[in-house]
């Protein structure tokens, strides 16, 4: 049976509304009467404004075009199916009953509709209802570096290029996983691509996508462990250049070292294999996990809490590193965090540059 409407929800307006203009743009597919394609606002910032949106699409749903025999409405950015003052209101509540009354009469053969709504409580009715009754996605981002790394893979498709495996790495680390950010910055990258195609490469990524937040100093934490000082020192040039600080960037180098190590112990342990999956991180856990803390929190303390598809990426030095060197490394990052408490914060750049020549000279 068709549904009677298609519906769109999830947290994030921009992924929302990025599924609803791929469905908007087939559901008018043959409409060539600008008048047979009709968009209405869904936002309200008080229970008036969201009655009028009602009362709005209820009316452009209701009037059929001149020309032609077919329409499609947008009922685009619903907001107030969401747990807020507007959303909880007894009128809004009963404006909500009175869209479902009317989607439940339409014929989908003469008026197409598409609902778009961000934010939404999976809690309240209405929403159990729109989901339950149409054709309906949930546009939401899986908080899963894999799943990540699919939509990107797939946008970069959409956009006529490709990545190179490390550089979806990278892309994902520079932005903390943000899966708004990871399709802008595809679209930018094959921007800059043009007709070349790709492949998108880690260095592009470093050269032209910035920092997100206060994440981890990715470049340099990536250069570090390629065992490459040349690299290495040009990044912590740029870290500082823009104004960054050293103890984030230590920080960053020390999580990753604390989790090298685990992961070379139980490596040279036979425990964990070169290549890291889920099930041989879950026996390696159900063997050792008892010697790491029993952290249930995600910890560089603890190699157990992190997710099998991160760690088979930081894994990748290990086979060229010896644990004497990895702590070896440790060591002098702590010396290194010494040593910008006894100097100037103009000389910290110069303390990060002793490091890296100790540690990879």
């Amino acid at each position: 049976m068709t549904a009677q409407f298609q519906f769109v929800a999830g947290a994030d307006d921009f992924l929302v509304a990025r599924s609803g203009a791929a469905r908007w743009e087939k559901l008018t597919a043959g409409i060539d009467d600008e008048f047979g394609r009709e968009i209405v606002d869904g936002q309200a910032g008080v229970v008036a404004e969201a009655e009028d949106a009602v009362a709005r699409f209820i009316s452009a749903v209701s009037t059929m075009p001149m020309f032609g025999d077919r329409k499609a409405v947008w009922f685009k950015g619903v907001n107030f199916i969401a747990d807020t003052v507007v959303g909880r209101s007894e009128t809004t509540e009963k404006a909500v009953e009175k869209l479902q009354s009317v989607l439940n009469s339409l014929d989908p053969a003469q008026v197409g509709v598409l609902i778009t709504a961000a934010p939404v409580d999976k809690r309240r009715r209405g929403f159990k209802w729109l989901q339950k009754n149409g054709d309906t996605e949930i546009a939401e981002a899986k908080n899963d570096p894999a799943a990540l790394a699919a939509m990107v893979a797939a946008e970069a498709d959409a956009q006529g290029c490709a990545f190179a495996p490390d550089a979806v790495d990278a892309l994902l680390a520079r932005i903390q996983n943000n899966p708004r950010l990871a399709l802008e910055e595809v679209r930018k990258l094959a921007t800059y691509l043009g007709g070349e195609g790709g492949p998108v490469t880690k260095r592009h990524i470093f050269d032209l996508v910035p920092t997100f937040g206060e994440g981890d100093m990715f470049e340099t934490v990536e250069a570090f462990y390629a065992l490459d000082l040349p690299w290495t020192l040009d990044a912590i040039r740029r870290h500082f250049f823009v104004g960054h600080h050293a103890r984030p960037m230590i920080t960053s180098l020390q999580n990753r070292n604390r989790l090298l190590i685990q992961i070379k112990a139980l490596m040279e342990a036979r425990a964990l294999p070169a290549r890291i999956n889920k099930a041989a991180l879950e026996q390696a856990q159900r063997r050792h996990g008892d010697a790491f803390g029993g952290l249930d929190d995600k910890s560089s303390f603890n190699v157990f809490t992190q997710h099998p598809f991160y760690l088979s990426r930081v894994a990748a030095p290990a086979a060229r590193l010896s644990l004497k060197q990895l702590i070896e490394f440790q060591h002098q990052f702590l010396e290194a965090f010494r040593g910008i408490l006894g100097r100037h914060e103009s000389e910290h750049e110069a303390v990060l540059r002793e490091t890296a020549l100790r540690c990879l000279g």
